[in-house]
Formats: structure tokens, C-alpha cells, sequence
């Protein structure tokens, strides 16, 4: 194995997305799907092989779709209307701007239970709403860490064998 400066690439990418994976507005799939075709790029389009390509492109694809959805999706599982989770999403983003990490945390969770309280929720329903809303967006970081982990450490077994 030849340590070239694309491989140093890759690899800075794919370590900036298991970091990543903890640091809001950081796209950690996308730096981690990154990682992998620069090294594709780097060898000619050879390693990877396709179908291992195709299994790092998917991995990368779900951790996109578990750091945009997740909040959401378990707002929904806990019983939120769409519109409550979509407006707390949004309100989590624009408060990160102004109070960081919290701010993503409270705006989600805040906005989903004052939204199902104004739909006429009983205020046990709204909460619930809420606790999974947060613990979905919790969640997704973790599950974010394990997936982006996984791919920087099959990648560096593929460079192994």
C-alpha cells in the first residue's frame, strides 16, 4: 500500500465524517462518501471493486437520510402531526445559529410540543410528541457516529487486506 496524497484525502474525509457526526450542520455522510471516491477517483476507478463501492455509497446514503429525518420521524412515531415535526426541524436549525447544539435540541423539542398543545393535544400526548421528537434527533448522532465509524474502519481493513 503506497501512502499518496489522495489517500491522505480519503482518509482526513472519512474521520471528518465520524467527527462530523457529532457537530450539527456538518454533513458527516456526505464527507465520508466524499472520502470513498476520492480514493475510487485516485485509483483509476478500480478500488474499491463495485460492489463494495456500492455498499459504502449506501451506507453513506443512510447516514444523510438518518441526520435530515430522524427528528422528524420519531416526532411522528410519538404521535406529532407532519407539521409539527417540519417546523420543529426548521426552528432547530435557526436556533443553532444563535445557541449552538442546545439550540437544535430545544427549538425541536419546544416547538413540536407547543405545536400539538395548539392542535388541541392533551398535554401528556404533546409531551410525548416531543420526548421522542428529542430522542430522535439524539439518536440520529449516535446512529450517525456507529454508520460513519463503520466505513472508516472497513475502508482501512480494505486497505489492510
Amino acid at each position: 500500500m503506497e501512502i499518496t496524497v489522495f489517500l491522505l484525502i480519503a482518509l482526513a474525509l472519512l474521520v471528518g465524517g465520524v467527527i462530523g457526526s457529532f457537530v450539527p450542520m456538518v454533513p458527516a455522510g456526505l464527507l465520508s462518501i466524499g472520502g470513498i471516491v476520492v480514493y475510487w477517483w485516485s485509483t483509476g476507478y478500480v478500488t474499491p471493486g463495485p460492489f463494495v463501492l456500492v455498499g459504502f455509497l449506501a451506507v453513506g446514503v443512510l447516514v444523510v437520510v438518518v441526520d435530515y429525518l430522524a427528528g422528524a420521524i420519531a416526532a411522528k412515531a410519538g404521535g406529532a402531526s407532519t407539521l409539527s415535526s417540519v417546523a420543529g426541524a426548521v426552528v432547530g436549525v435557526l436556533l443553532f445559529f444563535p445557541l449552538g447544539p442546545v439550540g437544535i435540541v430545544l427549538g425541536i423539542t419546544a416547538t413540536v410540543f407547543v405545536l400539538e398543545l395548539y392542535r388541541g393535544r392533551a398535554r401528556g400526548e404533546s409531551l410525548k410528541a416531543a420526548a421522542y421528537a428529542l430522542v430522535g434527533t439524539l439518536g440520529s448522532s449516535v446512529m450517525q457516529f456507529v454508520l460513519t465509524l463503520s466505513m472508516l474502519v472497513a475502508f482501512l481493513i480494505g486497505l489492510v487486506i
